[in-house]
């Protein structure tokens, strides 16, 4: 079954999003007090454990939840894998996949430690469909 295992973000863009107890998805926004938030596809992006712990194999210094500026850590599912368009299930809120992998801008800090950054290839981002709370522990999962 597939969870969340954290949640961040970055109240400035350009910054590394932090950790935080909970966030609130609004409808056609994005999470309240997130730099990226907005009218826009991008309202949240979302990354998976399995991605991270590729990436962590290859380097000696931990990577921390919100290192790739992902607002949702999942553990249990393949988010890349997922079409856009799929509804899912965050928490109390429903979200639609728009985009897989994004290009990675030039001072990617992550890119320039490792040589590698899997949010281009496995970082999914999607629109909030119906606003509600996610935490750590919430269950994601494909809507019907």
């Amino acid at each position: 079954m597939a969870k969340v295992l954290a949640v961040c973000i970055s109240e400035n863009k350009g910054e590394q999003k932090h950790e935080v107890k909970k966030v609130y998805l609004e409808k056609d926004h994005g999470i309240i007090g997130d730099a990226h938030a907005g009218n826009w596809h991008r309202q949240v992006s979302l990354l998976g454990r399995e991605s991270v712990e590729q990436l962590q194999e290859k380097i000696s210094f931990p990577l921390s939840n919100g290192a790739f500026a992902e607002n949702i850590l999942t553990e249990g599912i393949l988010l890349y894998q997922i079409p856009v368009g799929t509804k899912l299930r965050i928490g109390q809120s429903m979200c639609q996949i728009t985009q897989i992998g994004k290009e990675c801008h030039n001072d990617c800090a992550i890119r320039k430690a490792c040589g590698d950054c899997v949010m281009p290839r496995e970082g999914i981002f999607a629109k909030v469909l119906e606003p509600g709370w996610v935490c750590p522990g919430d269950l994601l999962y494909i809507e019907e």
